[in-house]
């Protein structure tokens, strides 16, 4: 998948480019969100991008920030976040791996251990990291705690399991909205239901509003699992969207328990027929139903035994 759709609004905040090209006027340090992007053929570039706009940009009233850059080599976007911490402050959103080259691809990029760049910033209410499977540098998470924290947002084509497994080892008592990508083990997406136990339990999310467990080829067994999962009483918004649910998911879905408190339900990218399809919208017609693309053809070749693929991996 190429990375060929950017973000032009974080935060609530429309989104502004610093780059080395960047001249003229600055608009005002807290009416955007900063999207800092270098370039990846030299380890040095974003380094040097980095000190440019912390010198041309009054750092202390930035709330959002965006950082476009990779490299096989070493991450050294959140190496230089870590070390310029002290001059966010006011810092609350961020987001890491938002590639500007429409030719990179989601496995290309190299996040690396983000604990670090989480601690430094301890006031984060909004966190979003894209990429990390396949790399030389694997996304790494530890454990961790946070009261701040109220978004988490993993887009993954291969999201590993120890990833997944911190995720729900950690504290996270206001977190409202969790979203994990967790793609194919070709990527390093080897997490399984296991993994997601402490999350469908939900006694850690007491405040979990919204949950996105998507873009997996065991969508059928998540879908499965969600049917009875007791996390799912209080949301009010759930997506199970982008991976290989087929009916049989679906039919597990309207087999378990009410759904028809949701408010929006995604089920788009997936693999159902029509009856199943008309089947869901009758049984959940009081919730947003996104299936606009839910009807899809399976297809078979020589190189791969299924047929069935996820919206992003590669």
């Amino acid at each position: 998948m190429a990375i060929d759709e950017h973000l032009s609004e974080f935060d609530g905040l429309p989104v502004f480019t610093f780059g080395f090209d960047t001249e003229g006027q600055l608009p005002d340090a807290a009416e955007v969100a900063w999207a800092v992007r270098g370039d990846w053929g030299e380890l040095d570039g974003f380094p040097r991008l980095f000190e440019q706009f912390v010198a041309a940009v009054d750092t202390a009233r930035v709330t959002s920030l965006i950082i476009g850059f990779w490299g096989y080599e070493e991450p050294v976007a959140s190496r230089a976040l870590v070390a310029n911490a002290d001059r966010f402050p006011a810092l609350r959103a961020l987001f890491l791996g938002d590639i500007l080259d429409e030719e990179y691809h989601l496995s290309w990029i190299a996040q690396g251990d983000i604990t670090p760049v989480i601690q430094a910033f301890p006031g984060l209410e909004r966190l979003g990291v894209r990429g990390g499977g396949s790399s030389s540098y694997d996304l790494v998470l530890s454990p961790f705690r946070s009261e701040a924290l109220k978004e988490l947002r993993f887009e993954s084509g291969g999201l590993p399991a120890d990833v997944v497994r911190a995720v729900a080892a950690s504290d996270l008592p206001n977190l409202e909205e969790l979203v994990l990508w967790l793609g194919v083990q070709q990527y390093g997406g080897d997490a399984a239901l296991d993994d997601l136990a402490p999350i469908l339990a939900g006694e850690r999310l007491p405040a979990l509003r919204h949950l996105g467990l998507q873009n997996s080829e065991i969508q059928d067994e998540i879908a499965e699992a969600l049917a009875s999962a007791p996390v799912v009483a209080w949301l009010e918004s759930l997506s199970v969207s982008m991976g290989t649910l087929t009916d049989q998911g679906v039919e597990a879905l309207l087999s378990g328990q009410p759904l028809t408190h949701l408010k929006r339900l995604d089920m788009d990218y997936a693999f159902l027929s029509e009856p199943m399809l008309e089947r869901a919208r009758s049984a959940w017609a009081g919730v947003e139903l996104l299936a606009s693309d839910a009807t899809r053809e399976v297809e078979w070749s020589d190189e791969w035994d299924a047929g069935f693929y996820v919206a992003a991996s590669e």
